[in-house]
């Protein structure tokens, strides 16, 4: 019999930036398949061009919902948006109509998602420029699927393998930020963080919570966010049987979650997860001046659907070159079925 494989709806992003490349060169690998049916949200026309730049061997199936897939190696099955005009669309650029189109692809396998037509989404890059200036006022995928889903609890999750981060606050100023360290929202992002490891077969998740301060405070002489909110969110957790500990000094806790004492690290703050993330992921070769690492995806939690999505932004400088590294939309790819599991198609 053969395995059941989830659908997963592949919002192509920025149709201007890399998004659409790394799509293509990701589903040019057979295994890819083996794992899930991709159905790649775009203009079909988009990833023929695409196809047709990096000489994959590929065939584009234009549909115009999920059922009419094929989901066979060597044919990428497009849900045809038709958004793109091709006498004015221009590689690279921030544009109101490609602004307009990414955050149309987004839209779509949300509602996919939301009517159980797909089995979970992943987000290629978008710009947030190019979307706002189209009218859509959004600070980034994470706040559009929470207002599209209706969702108030939710969080970012970085992933590279097993180093991984959970945000208390993300795309908010760094002084709103320290105002948003309460217990109630610690906490809610501690469970958050738990449940979603639970999901990928980590049974009793070894959780790790920052201090928001240099050396956590140091027992109140530097801040007493970390006495008065982050350590009662932690002894709160305990109590629902949460393996949680902390608060640690940001500076040390990171390499202990890399040596493998802890599953995931709770942030306090958008640069306090992502600045070590992208350092372990993101390699430069100075020889070949190039990208040779670009790993790790971001997965929303506490949404109703499943979203995992690249960890890297739109790149402008290499749309349509062909030379995009498709290494984290191969992991957000592989890490979505692994969420969604075997699906009923």
């Amino acid at each position: 019999m053969e395995k059941k494989r989830p659908i997963l709806g592949i919002s192509a992003g920025d149709p201007a930036g890399v998004g659409p490349e790394i799509t293509a060169k990701a589903l040019s690998l057979k295994e890819i398949y083996a794992v899930c049916k991709p159905l790649v949200v775009c203009d079909a026309k988009i990833i023929e061009q695409i196809i047709g730049i990096c000489g994959l061997n590929l065939s584009v199936n234009a549909v115009t919902k999920p059922d009419e897939g094929k989901y066979e190696f060597g044919t990428v099955d497009v849900l045809d948006m038709h958004n793109i005009d091709e006498a004015t669309f221009r590689f690279n650029e921030v544009s109101v109509m490609t602004g307009k189109a990414s955050f149309e692809y987004v839209a779509k396998v949300i509602e996919l998602a939301k009517s159980k037509m797909i089995d979970a989404t992943i987000t290629g890059p978008i710009h947030k420029e190019a979307i706002q200036k189209a009218g859509f006022h959004f600070a980034g995928h994470t706040e559009i699927y929470a207002a599209l889903t209706n969702t108030k609890d939710y969080t970012m999750m970085l992933a590279d393998g097993g180093f991984r981060v959970a945000h208390v606050s993300t795309h908010v100023s760094l002084l709103d930020a320290i105002k948003r360290v309460k217990k109630d929202r610690v906490l809610k992002v501690i469970q958050l963080a738990n449940d979603a490891l639970k999901k990928i077969d980590i049974k009793n998740p070894r959780i790790a919570v920052a201090g928001l301060n240099p050396h956590a405070g140091e027992n109140g002489l530097f801040g007493k966010e970390e006495i008065d909110e982050i350590l009662p969110a932690i002894e709160e957790a305990k109590k629902l049987n949460i393996h949680a500990e902390g608060p640690f000094p940001p500076d040390t806790i990171f390499p202990k979650m890399k040596g493998g004492q802890y599953d995931i690290v709770i942030c306090m703050y958008h640069d306090q997860g992502h600045i070590p993330t992208k350092l372990l992921g993101f390699n430069y070769n100075h020889e070949k001046n190039t990208w040779e690492g670009l790993s790790g995806v971001n997965i929303t939690l506490g949404l109703p659907i499943i979203r995992v999505s690249v960890d890297h932004g739109v790149a402008f400088d290499k749309g349509g070159k062909g030379e995009a590294n498709p290494e984290s939309m191969i992991q957000a790819i592989r890490y979505g079925a692994r969420l969604a599991g075997s699906g009923d198609r």
